[in-house]
């Protein structure tokens, strides 16, 4: 998280509701997305646990009533009225008995039914944004998939969720109710709040005015779309259709790595993304280069443990021109992140609004490239008699050209231990061959700065 330095800040508090909670900023923009299709899993966010051991399915189902209890965010629909959407959050005992599904499938059947699992949508004017599948290929072999939508929550919510979901497990099997300090605030608070906090569009003097201003003006001459080395011509509108490849900084390159950032003054994202920006301007995509990025967008403590749809994207517009060294280049991503960050607070929704660039059905708005650094805990299940691991579950959907994620490995002590990168592709524009030569060709473009910047 990065605090937006002198922006103004008022306490997120729990406050007195209205009759009508309208959407958060951000929920504007998928509400209309998934009005257009209610079947597309474009904005559904999974997680798979295989669950080795004697599992007891009721107390996890009262554990996974009790997790949307706990968060209204998972319990909310928004339907509307006369086309304006609203959010309507429901009672948890109108919501407890549905939440979990459970089925018997044979242990070579299980990849193909998580598959259709994540990738099935909501309708979400009238289906709670949670769905938790418990799939039983034996006894004591169970695979849990729970699936969320994006509205209702982020890849930080994953963390709360599980931690929650293990407490009350923990207490359910144990024949009592979890007890757990109550919640601050909830997200239709956030709500609220980041209404009062950024104002009035038509308000000249209002926060989202004056931080609007800022990206109109970083934002002026963008390149429509980037000029990607690509296999097939982009269609006239994206199928979303999608696939990935793994790969690997090793430890030696992310310490080195770590250094450049130390002695520059940056950050290791900040290389990362002068680097990708290096290659993708001698691939051919010319020397003016946005790349988005997501940002937590939790900048209140009263928010860290809550589920909900806080995440934003920021795009970070690079300029490779005029031949720079490294560290040169560095010095330009650092000026340019460090002002992103601090206007971090309009959502992407009306960035795109008040740039107002072509739009187009065949690519994402103002970026088509986009990296990512997780360097904070992943989540994880603890459950009392239980040996949990991982199940895969890509749901095979892209919305970018070209996303770069990366997970920073660190031992207790602090030690870099590498980077777990995975690129994402759409294929309607890249084979797989080609995003993984690419994927060779940004660790080598990193190897060769942190040996002469």
């Amino acid at each position: 998280r990065v605090s937006g330095g002198d922006r103004a800040r008022m306490a997120l508090v729990s406050r007195e509701r209205p009759a009508t909670v309208p959407l958060s900023f951000a929920q504007r923009r998928l509400w209309f997305i998934n009005q257009i299709d209610t079947e597309s899993s474009l904005y559904n966010i999974s997680l798979g646990l295989r669950l080795n051991g004697p599992l007891d399915v009721a107390a996890l189902e009262a554990a996974l009533a009790d997790v949307v209890a706990r968060h209204e965010s998972l319990r909310t629909v928004f339907p509307a009225t006369d086309g304006n959407p609203s959010q309507v959050i429901l009672d948890p005992e109108d919501v407890a008995g549905r939440v979990l599904r459970t089925g018997a499938v044979p242990a070579d059947r299980i990849a193909t039914v998580v598959a259709e699992t994540v990738r099935h949508g909501f309708n979400l004017t009238e289906q709670t944004p949670l769905r938790a599948v418990l799939l039983a290929a034996g006894p004591e072999e169970h695979v849990l998939v729970l699936v969320l939508h994006h509205i209702a929550g982020d890849a930080w919510s994953l963390g709360p969720l599980a931690a929650d979901l293990a407490a009350a497990y923990t207490a359910r099997v144990a024949g009592e109710a979890p007890r757990w300090a109550p919640l601050p605030v909830q997200y239709a608070d956030y709500t609220l709040w980041q209404r009062e906090l950024l104002g009035d569009e038509t308000d000249p003097d209002s926060e989202i005015s004056r931080q609007l201003a800022h990206w109109t003006q970083a934002l002026a001459g963008l390149p429509d779309e980037l000029t990607l080395p690509t296999d097939r011509p982009r269609p006239a509108a994206s199928s979303h259709r999608g696939d990935q490849i793994r790969f690997t900084l090793d430890a030696a390159l992310h310490r080195r790595l770590l250094t450049l950032a130390r002695e520059s003054g940056s950050s290791l994202f900040m290389v990362l993304q002068a680097g990708l920006a290096a290659l993708l301007t001698r691939l051919g995509a010319g020397t003016d280069i946005p790349i988005g990025t997501p940002i937590a967008g939790r900048t209140d403590d009263a928010v860290e443990k809550l589920v909900g749809f806080f995440i934003n994207e920021l795009v970070l517009r690079t300029d490779t021109a005029g031949n720079p060294t490294f560290r040169e280049l560095l010095a330009r991503v650092r000026e340019t992140d460090l002002a992103a960050y601090a206007h971090q607070d309009v959502p992407f929704e009306l960035i795109v609004e008040a740039v107002n660039p072509p739009r187009s059905l065949a690519r994402h708005p103002l970026f088509q490239v986009v990296l990512a650094l997780q360097n904070t805990a992943q989540p994880t299940l603890v459950l009392p008699g239980l040996t949990i691991g991982g199940e895969p579950v890509s749901g095979g959907a892209a919305r970018f050209d070209l996303s770069f994620g990366l997970i920073e490995r660190l031992a207790a002590d602090g030690t870099p231990e590498g980077v777990d990168a995975l690129a994402a592709f759409a294929v309607d524009l890249f084979d797989r061959e080609t995003v993984e030569s690419m994927a060779g060709r940004f660790v080598a473009v990193l190897r060769a700065v942190v040996a002469d910047a």
